[in-house]
Order: structure tokens, then sequence, then C-alpha cells
């Protein structure tokens, strides 16, 4: 893989990284601000419940999505894997 490859990667999984952090920290401050609001309107019913899980639901796929198996054993994965394993066969007198 030459060099512009390798950067444009990086850069894409830099932009992944920021959009998912960028999510995160909107889901705490929008719900904590319901929390509170909630509890100042009304203490009895705590709405702020279904937000949580519903927006929750949302981050946690969002998290799977740039953390999880796929990102480990994908086509990505697989390609890294193979150049290792090449590579180690160069190292060792084969290929």
């Amino acid at each position: 893989m030459d060099e512009q490859a390798r950067y444009d990667r990086a850069r894409k999984r830099v932009e992944e990284l920021k959009e998912f952090y960028q999510h995160l920290v909107v889901y705490v401050l929008i719900n904590a601000f319901l929390i509170v609001v909630n509890i100042l309107t009304c203490p009895g019913y705590r709405w702020f419940v279904w937000s949580l899980i519903g927006w929750g639901i949302g981050i946690a796929i969002h998290a799977a999505t740039v953390f999880g198996p796929g990102r480990f054993w994908g086509a990505e994965w697989e390609e890294r894997k193979i150049k290792e394993l090449v590579e180690k066969g160069r190292g060792r007198g084969q290929g």
C-alpha cells in the first residue's frame, strides 16, 4: 500500500472516531439537561429514562460500527494480516 493510501485510510479512521466522540458528548450534554429539566418540572415521573434508552441504543450501534468486531475481523483486518504474513515469509527467505 502506498503512502497516500495509508494517509487516506488513517484520515478516514480519525474522522470516524471524531464523529463518534462528538455524538457521545452531545448525548451526555443533552441527556444531562433533560435529567435536570425532568427533576425540576416533574420529579414524580422519570421520563428522561426514555431518552437515555432510545438514544443510548443509537450510541451503542454507532460504537459497534466504529469499534466493533467488523473493525477487527473485517476486510481491512484481513488485508493487514495477509501483508503481515507475507512480510514474515520474506524475512525467513520464503517468497
